[in-house]
């Protein structure tokens, strides 16, 4: 999707996507993949790193933060190339890993990019605090595309449900789970405010027995 078409999204499409410059530039820094590594962390669980020497088994890499780290082999986890850098679904990532998971998911946070998509499931880190991506022009935006035509979001979700019902007539379900607070109620509430909202627009081309096709939308303490 190009910066034009993100235009659809208004105020909410730097909260989505990247801007294509922004993309290319962080696609293109310095880059070595035979060095470039995660080690783990006291504070932080694992940190970026660079492998100094391998020898026996054992690794040294000097941190970030310019700390040296001695450890074995099975310890150190490769980064992804630059490509990878945000990635809007980490089944893509070339080594899909615990560390590789969490510093694609605080990248992201950082850019106020709550959601991410990992193969079928959509993450969403809770960013205590208002974002403008549910407006009237968010759901329009979304309405009638597949999940690989927009950015990760809840509403993708839920039209993707949405429209399965119709061309399939299945009985077709969103199961939302997390820990307490986590925002399980919240992002029920947005399917719901989405599927209200696409009915306010009406399909008017469709018509379908009410009863034959459901959406269930529930969620649980994972």
């Amino acid at each position: 999707m190009t910066d034009a078409q993100m235009a659809d999204f208004g105020a909410a499409a730097q909260y989505l996507r990247k801007s294509e410059k922004e993309r290319l530039e962080a696609q293109t820094r310095p880059f070595d993949i035979r060095t470039e590594c995660f080690v783990p962390d006291d504070k932080e669980e694992y940190v970026k790193a660079k492998v100094v020497s391998r020898e026996g088994g054992k690794v040294t890499a000097e941190t970030e933060n310019g700390k040296v780290h001695a450890m074995v082999e099975d310890q150190v986890m490769q980064q992804n190339p630059p490509k990878f850098d945000k990635i809007e679904d980490m089944a893509m990532l070339t080594f899909l890993h615990e560390p590789a998971v969490l510093y694609n998911l605080k990248e992201r946070y950082a850019a106020w990019m709550i959601y991410t998509y990992s193969g079928l499931f959509c993450v969403t880190v809770n960013p205590y605090k208002w974002l403008p991506v549910y407006n009237a022009e968010v759901v329009a935006a979304y309405r009638g595309k597949k999940r690989s035509e927009a950015p990760p979001h809840i509403f993708s979700i839920s039209d993707n449900a949405y429209q399965y019902m119709l061309t399939d007539r299945e009985n077709q379900s969103i199961l939302i789970t997390g820990e307490s607070g986590a925002g399980k109620t919240v992002n029920t509430k947005r399917v719901i405010q989405y599927f209200a909202s696409i009915a306010a627009i009406g399909d008017r081309s469709k018509k379908e027995n009410p009863n034959a096709n459901k959406v269930s939308v529930g969620h649980r303490l994972s």
